[in-house]
């Protein structure tokens, strides 16, 4: 957690700063330009890539329980072959539709060589990609946090100067450098001691069928839950304006990017973990308690502190206008408990292979959590989608419970549900406290629940 918590802080101020240097030396059609291309390439990644990068993890992470090397070497050939066709694939694709993008994004042509460029960074996706998803499902976490803060480091290195020479025309150019660099480490961290396997196209496709299959569900639930996001976003600029809009999504990043963090590092060992581990039954039980017990731990005193300088952080990060979400965020995060709970019993799901029915779950849970927020919002506004949050989350709850205890058999212990109830009812406590103008009280409360939560962890970690 410590380890990839600093990975994606690193990662957050270089991107701080990249934004900065072309916010002044290019100016904001710098910005709108590194935004455009930048979604653009996502974009096309995301459908050529068929999630093999969280989906291929799986099939690591297995292997290397079965401690048969030849076994472990026969993965990681199969993956390295389907990252260089996914690489290949990325990058024809997006030659090929180069002219609509330009024509699309831009109402002409004329940006047609730099959607061209662009494939380079399809080929870096995938190369990339393929040795991260070795080093995860290996555990092999320190080379792979090494790779990506020093990829990301000097990704911003070599891009200054072109920012600061080329101006506007390096915007392309500093996106390909910047991926460049990234594959560049991550190739000096690869993991290279491992028994070299020679494996044919046809067998690669064959042996790589599985998690391919477990990606593409994986694409498809990425998607329907940005297709409902754009839709509510749709929804908010029709009925209250563009600036209502703006509102919702500084809150929504500050609650699900900046503390989401936070699942991310606990994500890279603990899905590879639960994989290996998935057919006893004991252990799967053992491993989820535990992680239910330290995410909400850990969460405490993270929402406690966010909640006490909401005020503080939207100043800093946003502005004095963006006041008017502090009720929404404060209520927001609260569900975040709810979240870290099932969260860590849908991992389970993806442990098991079972694409077809974590798809179910993310479909039924996004469409709940859309209409949750058609409904909140128009009788309670920006505070009500604060409430919507947490009932969604509890919704999701029941959704991977109901999967996580009849379908599986698995079972919580009693400490890990107790221990999410009780975060849940104290930080409602301190949020209604600051609402009803007991600041210092509430900060008495956070004080004590952080001491708690401290000294618990500090006896499971002894």
């Amino acid at each position: 957690m410590g380890l990839f918590g600093g990975v994606q802080i690193a990662n957050i101020l270089c991107a701080i700063v990249r934004t900065k240097l072309v916010a002044v030396w290019i100016g904001p059609a710098g910005i709108g330009l590194f935004s455009l291309f930048n979604n653009a390439a996502e974009m096309v990644n995301s459908i050529t890539s068929f999630g093999i990068r969280n989906s291929a993890v799986r099939d690591v992470a297995v292997a290397v329980e079965s401690r048969n090397s030849l076994r472990i070497g026969r993965v990681i050939a199969v993956i390295k072959k389907w990252s260089w066709f996914i690489s290949i694939f990325g990058a024809a694709v997006m030659i090929a539709i180069a002219p609509l993008l330009s024509n699309f994004t831009f109402g002409d042509y004329s940006r047609t060589w730099d959607f061209v460029l662009l494939s380079c960074v399809l080929m870096f996706y995938g190369l990339t990609n393929g040795e991260q998803t070795i080093l995860q499902g290996l555990s092999s976490l320190r080379r792979l946090a090494h790779a990506s803060v020093w990829g990301v480091a000097a990704g911003l290195v070599v891009s200054i100067p072109l920012f600061y020479f080329w101006g506007i025309d390096s915007i392309v150019t500093s996106i390909v450098v910047y991926h460049a660099m990234l594959l560049l480490f991550t190739w000096i961290f690869r993991h290279k001691d491992y028994t070299h396997v020679d494996l044919s196209a046809k067998e690669a496709f064959s042996d790589g069928k599985g998690f391919v299959k477990l990606g593409v569900f994986l694409t498809l639930s990425g998607f329907i839950t940005t297709l409902f996001s754009y839709a509510f976003s749709v929804y908010l600029n029709r009925v209250s304006g563009t600036e209502e809009v703006g509102f919702y999504q500084a809150g929504y990043t500050l609650v699900n990017k900046y503390v989401g963090l936070i699942f991310t590092a606990i994500g890279m060992e603990y899905y590879p973990r639960l994989a290996r581990i998935h057919e006893s039954r004991l252990r799967m039980r053992v491993f989820v308690s535990q992680e239910i017990n330290i995410s909400v731990l850990v969460l405490v005193p993270i929402v406690a502190v966010f909640v006490l300088a909401r005020d503080l952080l939207i100043s800093i990060l946003y502005s004095e206008e963006f006041k008017v979400i502090s009720h929404y965020i404060s209520w927001a995060i609260i569900g975040t408990f709810f979240r870290a709970y099932s969260w860590c019993m849908a991992f389970v799901v993806l442990a098991k292979g079972d694409g077809r029915t974590y798809l179910a779950m993310e479909t039924a849970s996004v469409v709940f959590g859309f209409v949750l927020n058609l409904v909140f919002y128009h009788y309670w506004g920006l505070t009500g989608l604060g409430v919507s949050n947490i009932v969604w989350y509890f919704l999701y709850c029941i959704i991977v419970g109901i999967v996580y205890f009849r379908k599986y058999r698995f079972t919580v212990s009693v400490a890990a549900t107790a221990i999410t109830v009780s975060a849940f009812v104290a930080l409602t406590a301190i949020v209604t406290l600051i609402d009803a103008g007991y600041y210092w009280f509430a900060a008495g409360v956070s004080v004590i629940a952080a001491f708690l939560c401290l000294y618990r962890i500090i006896k499971i970690v002894k």
